[in-house]
């Protein structure tokens, strides 16, 4: 997509500082909702006062949530700070506290009944999500060097935060990720075969390895079923499968298994740290194992196991 000669220079300024590819679409996304919200004017034209006219918008007309109003507003202080060489000062509007909710979960049959739904590599993922707890785009971002049978593990490279991590890697699952490293290992022979073989990697560590991302082990678990060029460098590679295939079928999934909860990728992360706290599983590991930095992140789930409730009888109980 053609960008206006000024968003070029944004998306430049973005990948010179090593924002994500996704950072860098929403950036870009909120900066030209902002110079088409005030008449097309430059951004240098403007100051407070169109910055607060626009954040009042997202929040009065398009009603939008605090996540989201913080997201435009980090785009803009962006915009002003690296592009306009100017720091936004007694702006009228502060970032948004989120709203701390309770995290939607599954019970262990309500998760069994989904997964049952879904078939092949998006029922794999689904089991990953929900057996080893990991976010939807590090399930995705898996590579054949990130399963350890001998141990029992998974790698988790940079998850949030940039954070590298190890999750536990399911029994139950050794043979579905066997297969699904099979059929792998022949997307990727066929690729070799017809002068391909690259898997895409941030610009660093292409750089870094050069050819060796050829090899087998750099491969993604779940490889697209095409090629792409690759955003950054431009060589022709293949990227994982996108999310939204994944939501398509889960969806699907959680309608057939007549599930009356809102289920994304993530509750199966939620359901996965509730299930190791209901089976005694010490706090502390379960937030290594999620990769939370701060322990009250992780404390979460005990509000949603519950267990300060256990003795307690509701009084309808005793009629």
């Amino acid at each position: 997509m053609n960008q206006s000669p000024f968003l070029e220079t944004v998306r430049k300024e973005l990948r010179t500082r090593r924002y994500s590819l996704k950072t860098e679409k929403v950036y870009l996304v909120w900066i030209k909702s902002f110079i088409l919200f005030n008449d097309k004017r430059h951004p240098n034209e403007m100051g407070n006062r169109e910055i607060e006219r626009f954040l009042n918008h997202l929040a009065m007309n398009r009603q939008v949530s605090a996540a989201t109003q913080n997201q435009a507003l980090c785009a803009i202080i962006f915009l002003y700070r690296y592009i306009i060489k100017k720091d936004i000062q007694g702006l009228n509007y502060s970032f948004t506290k989120r709203e701390q909710s309770i995290p939607t979960v599954l019970s262990h049959e309500e998760a069994t009944s989904i997964l049952t739904k879904m078939e092949g590599v998006h029922r794999l993922i689904a089991s990953i999500l929900y057996g080893s707890g990991l976010r939807i785009n590090e399930a995705l971002s898996l590579r054949v060097k990130d399963i350890n049978f001998a141990d029992g593990t998974l790698f988790v490279f940079r998850g949030k935060g940039k954070k590298d991590r190890y999750s536990i890697l399911p029994k139950s699952l050794t043979q579905a990720i066997s297969n699904q490293i099979d059929k792998v290992k022949s997307i990727h022979n066929k690729d070799l075969n017809e002068g391909y073989g690259f898997t895409s990697l941030p610009p660093a560590l292409m750089r870094k390895y050069g050819n060796a991302i050829k090899d087998f082990s750099w491969q993604y678990l779940f490889p697209s079923t095409t090629r792409c060029i690759h955003p950054y460098d431009g060589y022709i590679c293949r990227h994982h499968i996108h999310e939204t295939a994944f939501r398509k079928q889960l969806r699907k999934a959680v309608v057939s298994a007549d599930i009356g909860k809102r289920v994304k990728a993530h509750t199966f992360r939620h359901s996965f740290a509730t299930e190791l706290l209901r089976s005694g599983t010490d706090i502390r590991t379960v937030q290594e194992l999620l990769g939370h930095t701060d322990l009250k992140t992780t404390e979460i789930y005990t509000h949603v196991v519950g267990s300060r409730f256990n003795q307690t009888v509701s009084p309808v109980d005793r009629l």
